[in-house]
């Protein structure tokens, strides 16, 4: 009895593949261009369709009762559908593109603040030698050259002095936040 069963619902499932496929081959090229013409849209179109033949293939009794024909019940659902989706889509906000004036929001205002304010209380730290050497570099913008003519020192100095004010600097964040000079400066 079991065997009979399983046999039973395989022999409609192939059915009504079959029965799809037959409609599809019949009637697949009118759906395309009918839903087509009422979307604009190729692959929108295509998405009808294929909705289309899923409903005739859930309501395969709406097919096979001779009240109508079947083109005209599956042309009624291809409309149905597409003026569900126009409705649907109505009655979403519209979309929005990004544009290039409507750009994402820069970072804080407030972590430049406040890393300004770290780095300004470390170089207070500083030897006045470190602090003139470290500004003349990264907060003037100046070379290394430059900098040992403003100070009046060797360029050898300058870059040791940077070296170690550098060095100073990370012991007095000590290892926690690491904050670059280049990043306040700017």
């Amino acid at each position: 009895m079991k065997r009979t069963s399983t046999w039973a619902r395989n022999r409609a499932a192939v059915a009504e593949e079959a029965l799809i496929r037959a409609l599809y081959e019949e009637h697949g090229r009118a759906l395309l261009a009918y839903a087509t013409r009422l979307m604009n849209d190729r692959a929108a179109a295509e998405d009808v369709v294929q909705e289309t033949l899923v409903r005739a293939w859930r309501h395969p009794d709406a097919l096979v009762n001779g009240k109508g024909s079947v083109r005209g019940w599956l042309l009624t659902v291809t409309r149905n559908i597409v003026t569900d989706r126009y409705r649907a889509r109505a009655a979403r906000p519209a979309e929005v593109a990004e544009t290039p004036v409507t750009t994402a929001v820069a970072a804080d205002h407030a972590d430049s603040v406040v890393t300004s304010m770290i780095v300004l209380e470390a170089l207070d730290k500083l030897s006045p030698e470190h602090r003139d050497v470290l500004t003349q570099i990264y907060f003037r913008g100046r070379s290394v050259a430059e900098a040992a003519a403003t100070l009046g020192v060797p360029q050898g100095t300058v870059k040791s002095r940077s070296y170690y004010a550098l060095r100073a600097m990370r012991q007095a964040f000590g290892g926690g936040r690491q904050v670059a000079l280049e990043e306040v400066s700017a």
